[in-house]
């Protein structure tokens, strides 16, 4: 699974190179596939090894193609996402439209989620990051079910 957040460039394609710690578990375990596509509550990209791409797309087939609502998700789900494999130096090519939706320029920030990543730019990621310090700070977690045992 992965986690930890990783400074990393695009470089002049627009190319990333994944973090030396992730690779042999994505080469072994995932075959180097993966899937890129948008996260529709973030403007940033979500990065799913081949298999755990898979669980996604089972839950976008029950998903009604005639209710506005979860026509929106499949069109933005299915519509951005690209298939690639990590090239033999770890790097990955990210297509234009998926630069263009998350802001992504020179720098930006790898974040392992457990069984996907996202991918920020490094302003809007730090941004993010305050916002979300903020939220749990102002938030009763003793309230929340599911937070309660999260000691901070």
């Amino acid at each position: 699974m992965f986690c930890g957040a990783s400074a990393i460039n695009l470089d002049v394609k627009g190319r990333i190179a994944i973090p030396k710690r992730y690779r042999e578990p994505l080469h072994v375990e995932h075959g180097s596939e993966l899937v890129i596509t948008v996260d529709i509550q973030s403007p940033c990209l979500l990065l799913y090894p081949k298999l755990e791409w898979r669980k996604i797309e089972a839950k976008l087939q029950v998903l009604s193609d005639t209710q506005p609502p979860q026509r929106a998700i499949k069109r933005l789900l299915l519509g951005y996402a690209h298939e690639c494999e990590l090239d033999a130096n770890g790097r990955l090519l990210l297509p234009p439209p998926l630069r263009q939706y998350a802001a992504l320029e020179k720098r930006a920030m790898l974040v392992g989620q457990l069984n996907k990543f996202e991918l920020w730019n490094e302003s809007t990621w730090e941004q993010e990051i305050a916002a979300s310090l903020e939220t749990i700070r102002n938030e009763d977690l003793a309230a929340n079910q599911g937070l309660a045992d999260f000691s901070l």
